[in-house]
């Protein structure tokens, strides 16, 4: 969850947040002022929460750097993604390792969506290449570099989105045939995968050959994504985007992802938290949401935070 434009733990939203026992939190640009003031609001917010918590950040480098007044000015992805793999991992490495010194322990990065089009694109220049094997294998190198730093990488967006518009605008409908999407999502996401990404993002994006829905709460998305192998910690794009409250109330769209099969609902708005949460709590309650599949969600974000999942098992 979001925690508005607060830059103190002490403020009510995200002392709310923190203490409602959420799987993590996200720090965004108004939350950012110097190292200082980010150590201090991390470490209230973990002070405050029940449970170890999360605390994420996007930090893809270039135009989305939320970061920027600390880490100063970095290459985008399309500019580092011209540089050899070795120093990729290297920027990677040096900038979770200033990320893990001011307390993030989540990269919402890197992207893995090929996108050769406009800088300015929705993707443009957060991407690496304009290929999914060329994109997937820098991806991959960024992946191994925050590896090394102590933080965990999150590669986005499942199962990729290019040149597609911006779904913060909308819904957006992707009509390629059923081998394209796989072939695509395995070619750029394998090597991210390969490198040990212990987290992906789900775009939100529709893809009929898959099937109705935005991937994000498509059941066949999150299929597609475990027949890689993958196991780890399945994450949505920020659900309270255009593609998905111009179509469903947040609550609703926070179960519906679960049932598809995330393990994390990401939102920004986090005066919605105790409205998702109780959402949820209903869900097992009617049966719409099986306990087993929280089980399972629950059991992946608790190893993401290096917690035992035996703990949550009750009796």
């Amino acid at each position: 969850m979001g925690i508005g434009d607060a830059t103190s733990a002490d403020e009510a939203l995200p002392a709310q947040v923190a203490t409602l026992g959420v799987g993590g939190v996200i720090l965004l640009g108004p939350n950012v002022a110097d190292a200082a003031q980010v150590r201090a609001l991390i470490d209230g917010l973990r002070q405050r929460a029940p449970r170890p918590l999360l605390v994420s950040v996007d930090e893809e480098g270039g135009r989305v750097s939320r970061l920027r007044p600390i880490i100063g000015p970095t290459p985008s992805a399309r500019a580092l993604g011209q540089r050899p793999m070795a120093e990729i991992v290297g920027v990677a490495a040096d900038r979770g390792t200033s990320l893990r010194n001011l307390g993030f322990d989540l990269v919402l990065a890197p992207v893995v969506d090929a996108d050769g089009g406009a800088a300015g694109g929705a993707i443009g220049d957060r991407s690496f290449a304009a290929t999914p094997a060329e994109a997937g294998l820098r991806a991959g190198a960024f992946v191994e570099g925050l590896g090394r730093s102590g933080v965990s990488a999150t590669a986005k967006h499942f199962p990729g989105q290019g040149e597609l518009p911006d779904s913060h605008d909308g819904p957006v409908v992707f009509e390629a045939p059923l081998d394209e999407v796989v072939r695509a999502a395995g070619t750029g996401f394998g090597a991210a995968l390969d490198a040990g990404a212990p987290a992906v993002m789900m775009s939100h994006v529709s893809f009929p050959a898959l099937g109705p829905l935005p991937a994000s709460v498509e059941p066949a998305a999150y299929r597609l994504l475990r027949s890689f192998g993958f196991d780890g910690v399945a994450i949505t794009d920020a659900m309270n985007m255009s593609a998905i409250v111009e179509r469903w109330p947040l609550p609703e769209a926070t179960v519906m992802a679960l049932v598809a099969g995330a393990d994390l609902v990401l939102a920004t708005p986090g005066h919605e938290a105790p409205a998702m949460r109780d959402a949820v709590v209903d869900a097992v309650g009617d049966g719409r949401l099986s306990e087993a599949r929280l089980d399972e969600a629950v059991a992946r974000v608790l190893a993401l935070r290096g917690e035992d999942p035996a703990t949550m098992i009750c009796p």
